[in-house]
């Protein structure tokens, strides 16, 4: 009994991590996800971390999302205690960085949501990189409010 209760707890934990990578080129998208958001927003946002392993400078300049009719680059800044936003024209990452969208700092904006989205959504996506030019991802959505995807928080319980 004790053991396939120690399966079960594998088996459920590695299926929470199951947050995909992508590559294009030099470029790496690590773990896509986006918050739930609760009805009637017409935001969301995304999040991931951005590695260029080769040996010229690449930019984030767009993407776009299958459940909004916009998408955009922001930079978040905090000055005086309150939070700024400014959307960007592009990204730059330079060879051997890491660039990371995480929350309360820089993130990618779905702007005109079709409908909300729900805890355990997928939503396909598609970023556009100067020199890696289109890469297709799937942002996995997580609980409204969650600090991190579901990969990264995996790397604390262990």
């Amino acid at each position: 009994m004790r053991t396939l209760l120690l399966v079960g707890i594998v088996i459920a934990c590695t299926g929470t991590a199951s947050a995909a990578d992508y590559k294009a080129g030099s470029i790496t998208i690590i773990n896509p996800w986006s918050r739930a958001t609760p009805k009637g927003a017409s935001t969301a946002v995304g999040y991931m971390t951005i590695k260029n392993a080769g040996s010229s400078v690449d930019r984030l300049i767009g993407g776009s999302v299958e459940v909004a009719s916009g998408f955009q680059l922001h930079s978040m800044d905090m000055e005086k205690g309150v939070a700024t936003m400014r959307e960007l024209s592009a990204v730059e990452i330079k060879p051997g960085q890491s660039i990371e969208f995480k929350p309360d700092s820089s993130h990618v904006m779905f702007v005109g949501l079709k409908h909300p989205l729900s805890k355990g959504d997928h939503v396909s996506g598609t970023l556009v990189f100067e020199r890696a030019g289109k890469v297709q991802i799937e942002y996995e959505v997580q609980a409204i409010g969650a600090r991190q995807g579901a990969a990264q928080g995996m790397e604390h319980m262990h």
